[in-house]
């Protein structure tokens, strides 16, 4: 998304310009994705990335959310409530083999949001440094062709016990694809992520949602390494979020689609004011922001 005054230049090749003209919505037509097959508490659900660190858990009487009142009053945010403690009993779990789940939001009473990130477009120095302050957990799903000019700059993200995703080479529409394309677009996604950030992805996107609950995409995701297909509930654009349900509320458990933009796709708004907006509006609404992995238990090794 954003970057508030930076100097960085950073070289696309064409075919990384054309997808990311292709994605400037990567799901975005209208806020919604195609609905998940697999949303009962009682399905198995993906697992999250493996191995990364958890976040601490907290108390009602800790710290104002994931960072400290300061440090959101450098951002001219309110704090977020905290958010409670993970679940013991995960209620996502990944199994080691067969068909992967798909599901846009994870079944819990915690009042609690999941914000994932996506594509890698926009590298924006001072987004780090916001993540760095307020530490809220996002999770990233990452595309090869769009990051591979910089991986370095999603690392200290990372290492903040952000996760990184699988979400394609170079950001296609799968169900055109056939088979054999499928497969190599996820495939060297894992590949290239796993090598440059030391953890296979457990969690695949496809991109703009689509194909998510074909067949020809669970196999092709089986073979290539992520258990789980991850969809969205809202999607934030600039100032707002756009909903899949008539009442534009959050639900407990939504995952929230957002993207690495900056002010050209943005309309002038740099990618830290934009992720400012939807931590104002997480914040109207009495929510607190989770981290995903902390819902899903990976498959057993």
């Amino acid at each position: 998304m954003n970057r508030d005054g930076r100097n960085r230049t950073r070289t696309y090749t064409a075919g990384a310009l054309a997808l990311l003209a292709f994605a400037t919505a990567c799901g975005d037509g209208g806020g919604a994705a195609p609905a998940a097959t697999t949303t009962a508490a009682a399905e198995p659900r993906p697992a999250a990335v493996g191995g990364a660190p958890t976040a601490a858990a907290t108390t009602p009487d800790a710290a104002p959310a994931e960072g400290d009142a300061a440090a959101w009053a450098k951002w001219n945010l309110k704090p977020l409530a905290p958010a409670p403690a993970p679940p013991a009993d995960k209620p996502i779990k990944l199994e080691r083999t067969g068909t992967v789940p798909v599901f846009s939001d994870v079944k819990t009473t915690d009042k609690v949001v999941f914000i994932t990130i996506d594509d890698g477009a926009e590298k924006d120095p001072k987004f780090v440094e916001m993540l760095t302050d307020l530490k809220v957990p996002i999770t990233m799903f990452l595309t090869k062709d769009i990051v591979k000019n910089d991986y370095g700059y999603f690392k200290p993200l990372q290492a903040l016990g952000n996760h990184i995703q699988n979400h394609t080479v170079t950001h296609p529409v799968m169900s055109k694809l056939p088979p054999d394309k499928q497969k190599s677009e996820i495939c060297d996604d894992q590949a290239a992520l796993t090598q440059q950030y030391g953890t296979a992805p457990l969690l695949f996107r496809p991109p703009f949602g689509d194909g998510a609950n074909t067949p020809t995409l669970n196999n092709s995701v089986q073979q290539c390494g992520p258990r789980a297909i991850v969809l969205w509930r809202e999607s934030m654009q600039i100032h707002d979020m756009q909903y899949q349900t008539g009442d534009k509320k959050l639900k407990p458990g939504d995952i929230i689609l957002a993207h690495f933009r900056g002010p050209k796709e943005l309309k002038g708004a740099t990618m830290t004011q934009m992720f400012g907006d939807l931590l104002a509006r997480i914040q109207e609404q009495g929510f607190a922001v989770a981290r995903l992995d902390d819902y899903i238990q990976p498959p057993a090794s």
